[in-house]
């Protein structure tokens, strides 16, 4: 499923040339994704102003209302040529005053909804800040998890904390910050925050630099594969060496999600290097 980063690539290229952009007409060819898709004709002769991210979410902000869009696990945007076909899993066309876009989604887990504003004010309310976001400090992510037990890789994952944040970038995250994944959450104290909030904000952003990370799916508007995978330290490297000290990469299970960690430079009780 595509993470903060891989959202935050599509975006980018979606607002750099749709803000502005009058939509002109939409094909519904298969409205059944994760919700059905309504009629979006009500839509059509209104003003795209902007696309913002909230989280793992796309807002397209226009002169009336908003739509959210969720990309699901396989979901897509490209822009293509007005002439061309559409292939088996493209399920949704927009067509802007100077740009056909081409929503596709093979698992169909995808979301293309109007937003209304206590939806809006409901989804914000179940989101941790951005990473970026000045509120998000150590001393306000330890008192967001004081006394839990949960783990801090599934505190990370729920993203009640901090938005935006799967199973490839928690994963990442906490090797930079040497920071045990199963250790649990309402143990991590201000340094321990700083440390992981640093190396959350490090990896997106070198990641949104490389358009995110393709394992199978993603690919960005302009249909290219994100180029960050091949700097993934820990994840999906299984026995391999540690990047840092060489020892080899371990995998476990939590949540039903595979966890990639060194067990020397994770281990049990590390605050710091």
């Amino acid at each position: 499923m595509p993470e903060l980063p891989e959202v935050e690539a599509v975006r980018r290229g979606l607002d750099e040339r749709l803000a502005g952009a009058r939509l002109m007409e939409v094909q519904v060819r298969e409205p059944r994704l994760r919700q059905p898709v309504p009629s979006l004709a009500p839509w059509v002769g209104r003003r795209l102003l902007r696309v913002e991210r909230r989280g793992k979410y796309l807002l397209w902000r226009f002169d009336e209302g908003t739509l959210l869009v969720h990309l699901g696990m396989s979901g897509h945007f490209t822009f293509v040529a007005p002439e061309a076909p559409p292939g088996r899993h493209d399920h949704v066309d927009f067509l802007f005053e100077e740009h056909l876009l081409r929503y596709g989604d093979a698992r169909r887990f995808g979301l293309i909804l109007p937003l209304e504003a206590d939806a809006e004010r409901a989804l914000e309310a179940r989101l941790g800040l951005e990473p970026w976001d000045a509120r998000l400090t150590p001393e306000f992510a330890r008192e967001r998890v004081q006394g839990r037990r949960r783990a801090i890789k599934e505190v990370l994952l729920s993203g009640d904390v901090v938005a935006g944040a799967g199973n490839i970038y928690a994963c990442e995250a906490l090797f930079r910050a040497g920071i045990a994944p199963d250790r649990p959450a309402g143990t991590l104290d201000e340094e321990d925050w700083a440390r992981l909030l640093a190396a959350l904000r490090a990896v997106f952003e070198a990641a949104i630099a490389a358009g995110g990370t393709t394992l199978r799916d993603h690919r960005t508007v302009a249909g290219k594969g994100g180029e960050y995978r091949g700097r993934l330290s820990v994840y999906g490297r299984e026995g391999e060496p540690c990047p840092r000290c060489g020892a080899p990469v371990r995998r476990v299970v939590q949540g039903g999600r595979s966890t990639f960690f060194c067990p020397v430079c994770q281990p049990p009780g590390r605050t710091a290097w």
